[in-house]
């Protein structure tokens, strides 16, 4: 079966057009770099017009096409406004839920604050988009939805209470968006990454631990079996194909990408 697809390469996407929630930094701009290379037209919805403008200006250096729009996605005023306004000049093909915070601390440390904020932006987020993107996509016959869940989801996290609470609701909204749609030709999937070596985690070593940065790097990483934290470059490379038509017969499936941590420890 010869196809324009096939003549390019695998896990192409010309002409598709994608949404990246959170996609100005770390795993969210691995993933809209790797779907822009890949052919896609990348739409990148960051809290921060000027991060998702320096993205979309480091895509294009790359060769890739995007495009840069400042968003809350925790705010349902603001992604109704902001996708509404995409999807009257475009067909979204792709969307990724990928924005999110962490939460650290237990169910007795943890402040109702924290709680609430960390479910505005990783729970509530990908209900907002979802519901904003999904009547387009049955009207045009289809489309894939992606969502960032976490190995937190279902493996016992120490002092990651709200975080796991997010990420299981993450999970269970994937399965059922797939279910609900299966019948619109629109697949939902879900990633579960382990630790992954961002911006984020050095970030976070040097405002907890300053002058043990090493050290505590060192023991982030072991505590995959495979010895090291993943690179967002391979979480883009499973999304990037978990979106392409070559997975067309995956649907409802969440994906661990954690270096043995689910199933070797």
């Amino acid at each position: 079966m010869h196809s324009d697809s096939a003549k390019l390469g695998k896990f192409r996407l010309d002409g598709r057009s994608a949404i990246v929630t959170g996609g100005a930094n770390g795993i969210g701009f691995a993933i809209a770099s790797a779907f822009a290379l890949a052919g896609a037209t990348v739409h990148i919805v960051d809290l921060s017009l000027d991060a998702a403008s320096d993205a979309v200006q480091r895509i294009a250096q790359a060769g890739g096409s995007a495009k840069g729009h400042a968003c809350n996605v925790a705010v349902k005023e603001e992604v109704d406004r902001v996708f509404g306004d995409l999807l009257t000049r475009e067909r979204i093909h792709i969307l990724v839920n990928n924005a999110g915070i962490a939460g650290i601390g237990r169910v007795d440390t943890t402040t109702a604050e924290d709680f609430d904020r960390v479910f505005q932006v990783n729970v509530k987020s990908v209900f907002h988009c979802t519901s904003a993107c999904i009547g387009s996509m049955v009207k045009a016959g289809g489309g894939v939805i992606l969502n960032m869940a976490s190995i937190s989801a279902s493996s016992g996290l120490e002092d990651r209470f709200s975080y796991s609470m997010s990420k299981g609701a993450v999970l269970s909204m994937t399965y059922s968006i797939a279910r609900d749609f299966l019948k619109q030709n629109i697949r939902c999937n879900a990633i579960s990454p382990a630790r992954v070596h961002t911006g984020f985690v050095d970030g976070y070593l040097a405002k907890n631990y300053p002058g043990k940065e090493a050290e505590m790097f060192e023991k982030l990483s072991a505590a995959q079996p495979i010895g090291r934290m993943g690179e967002p470059e391979e979480v883009a490379n499973l999304a990037l194909f978990l979106c392409s038509d070559e997975a067309g017969f995956l649907t409802g499936v969440d994906y661990p990408l954690d270096g043995g941590f689910v199933n070797l420890r």
